[in-house]
């Protein structure tokens, strides 16, 4: 029968994708000696500096992320782009490995970490975790660590939509994690962000139409992710509209997989039965996005919406109605 160290040390090589430390390889019974010699041998392989791969050959990601992990030893955290990838907030890891470790930390003084990038954090709070599972940032400081370090708030609109949207948390938590920042970019901005999402604005493009085209130009509210019976499945409108018409809103971030039908339809086509659609791309919800307005309000008229549109500009076409677009918008 197994005795408790035997146990504790399968254990680890088990959840740990193969990986150790030294330190756990000399409490499972291992002198310096007999590891330095199956280092030496090939039987086991270094991957950082007293964190080792007891195995051959190329080793998997889980295997690299935790011999960082052991490499730094307690408290550090996996953490952005990295952290995503356990969260499942992205779909396919970036090379470069993300971690996070208090502010009076230098992990990388002492040796080299080829690979990785080290984020100081003042108040660096890891979510809870199982011994056995890798250590990572909570889903909330994720998405604010990769709001940090987005290059334009559309990219940072991006990472709230994907938390939200793939239900990793919800409006309330993100909300609790901005508080508790003192320093935060587009702070103002990410709280309106928060409450977009919470309505059902899943993409950066379909907050641009949100508030460039509808709101901009007082169109009436549609319903956000209306869900429709389709056949033997479900589909979720983008924006579905009380006259019998939708808006749907093309390009990879507006359509993940999850939760999408496939739709191979480049022209207006009825998507629901008694309802007619208009589908629009980028350019017509910033660069043209009064043509665009216009272009809605004419359906919806002609399904019996009595509204007026509102100019969001002195040169706004809606100013005139659809006879004011320039010749280089029509």
């Amino acid at each position: 029968m197994e005795n408790e160290r035997t146990l504790r040390w399968r254990n680890q090589l088990h959840f740990q994708a193969g990986v150790v430390s030294r330190e756990q390889a000399r409490d499972a019974g291992f002198t310096g000696k007999a590891i330095d010699w199956r280092l030496r041998s090939g039987s086991w392989q270094r991957l950082h500096q007293g964190a080792y791969a007891t195995f051959t050959g190329v080793p998997p990601r889980n295997a690299r992320l935790w011999a960082i992990v052991l490499s730094v030893g307690p408290g550090v955290a996996l953490s952005h782009e990295t952290a995503a990838e356990l969260h499942g907030l992205i779909d396919q890891p970036i090379s470069q490995i993300h971690i996070s470790v208090a502010a009076g930390r230098q992990p990388g003084r002492h040796q080299r970490l080829p690979g990785v990038t080290i984020h100081r954090v003042r108040h660096l709070v890891p979510e809870w975790q199982p011994p056995w599972h890798l250590p990572r940032t909570t889903v909330e400081d994720t998405v604010l660590d990769l709001i940090a370090a987005a290059r334009t708030f559309d990219d940072a609109y991006g990472w709230i939509a994907q938390a939200i949207g793939r239900q990793l948390t919800s409006p309330p938590s993100l909300r609790t994690a901005l508080v508790a920042r003192k320093r935060m970019r587009w702070r103002s901005w990410i709280k309106a962000a928060i409450e977009d999402s919470a309505d059902g604005v899943h993409s950066p493009l379909e907050r641009n139409y949100v508030h460039g085209v509808e709101r901009a130009h007082r169109l009436p509210t549609a319903q956000r992710q209306a869900k429709r019976r389709h056949g033997s499945g479900n589909r979720y409108l983008d924006n579905l509209y009380g006259y019998g018409v939708c808006v749907e809103l093309d390009g990879a971030a507006a359509h993940p997989a999850e939760g999408r039908w496939k739709d191979t339809h480049r022209d207006n086509a009825n998507l629901v039965q008694g309802t007619e659609t208009l589908r629009y791309g980028w350019p017509d919800a910033t660069v043209h996005r009064c043509r665009t307005a216009l272009e809605v309000a004419a359906l919806l008229r002609r399904h019996g919406w009595k509204g007026t549109l509102r100019p969001c500009s002195p040169t706004c076409p809606a100013a005139k109605g659809s006879a004011a677009m320039t010749e280089d918008e029509a």
